[in-house]
């Protein structure tokens, strides 16, 4: 069986403080293929579809994603980072085994 991520309070509240729930939007993570080390996260708000998996907040937020990244993003953790080099949410994934040098590539 997948553990699917977790999601830490700080990105629901983001979530929140965005309105994604109350627009019916959750915010959907994906594992495409591309970048140089040959996978990259999509990060997007989305509406949540059939066979997601959906990840609620304690508000109504939700956090979904396609059977298809799930297994990548096995025991990853979905968090939202606000820096002062920007605000953004990320993903610590520890399936990943080594990521490019723009940060935003990965392969596992």
């Amino acid at each position: 069986m997948i553990i699917p991520p977790t999601v830490t309070d700080r990105a629901f509240t983001q979530l929140a403080r965005i309105g994604a729930g109350d627009s019916g939007k959750a915010l959907r993570v994906a594992v495409d293929g591309g970048g140089c080390s040959g996978f990259q996260y999509d990060i997007s708000l989305d509406d949540p579809a059939d066979g997601d998996t959906v990840l609620n907040g304690p508000d109504g937020e939700r956090v979904v994603i396609d059977e298809v990244s799930l297994p990548f993003l096995a025991n990853a953790t979905i968090d939202y980072s606000d820096e002062l080099i920007g605000a953004r949410f990320v993903i610590d994934n520890p399936n990943v085994t080594s990521s490019c040098g723009c940060g935003t590539s990965f392969s596992i």
